[in-house]
């Protein structure tokens, strides 16, 4: 029987093998195409990051981070996120179903991304409209864009307001055109994302 819910944490990697915590419980190593009796399987492990799979859903996790993903009684989609040691929340998710990064920021108005991740996500900037957005570096042209669909875990949002900056970032802002549609909820390192209906 799949679980309701798995919070997996990346503690750290060893050749062929992660150290992850699960549920709470004492770190434990698992060797790559392992799977434990809790239901998470390790895909990969290098450098700092692995690839694990629960329920049929595969999450790459950096070392320090961890994910909750489950669907609440309710049905609504639940992501919790974990903050890394500068207080940041960082997820992995994708944008019209090619992978990225995301930085959750609360204050940028909509999600951001670098002119690479947009190639890679199939946008288009040329086809939107162009403007000039406030950044911690100054002021940046960016194009005014919408996205097909914005995935966090289990919560997917389709028709999302987008803005394109013309240089490339180090990630993508998990901006407030995503996050206004969303139950917000900071508990000390950890942040619930709840989808609204």
């Amino acid at each position: 029987m799949p679980s309701s819910a798995a919070d997996v944490g990346l503690v750290g990697i060893f050749p062929g093998k992660a150290l992850l915590t699960i549920n709470g419980g004492a770190p434990r190593t698992v060797a790559v195409g392992g799977k434990t009796a809790d239901g998470v399987k390790v895909l990969a492990a290098g450098g700092d990051t692995a690839t694990i799979e629960v329920d049929g859903k595969k999450r790459v996790l950096r070392i320090g981070q961890n994910v909750t993903v489950r669907a609440t009684a309710g049905g609504r989609a639940t992501t919790v996120l974990t903050a890394d040691g500068r207080g940041h929340f960082l997820t992995t998710g994708s944008i019209n179903g090619a992978s990225m990064r995301f930085l959750v920021d609360t204050g940028a108005s909509t999600v951001a991304m670098g002119a690479s991740d947009a190639r890679r996500a199939g946008v288009d900037p040329t086809r939107g409209e162009k403007g000039f957005a406030q950044t911690a570096n100054g002021v940046a042209e960016v194009s005014r864009v919408r996205l097909h669909s914005v995935r966090v875990g289990d919560i997917v949002l389709n028709d999302v307001e987008a803005t394109v900056h013309s240089q490339d970032m180090p990630m993508v802002l998990l901006g407030m055109s995503f996050l206004n549609r969303m139950e917000m909820q900071r508990n000390g390192d950890t942040m619930t994302l709840r989808k609204n209906y």
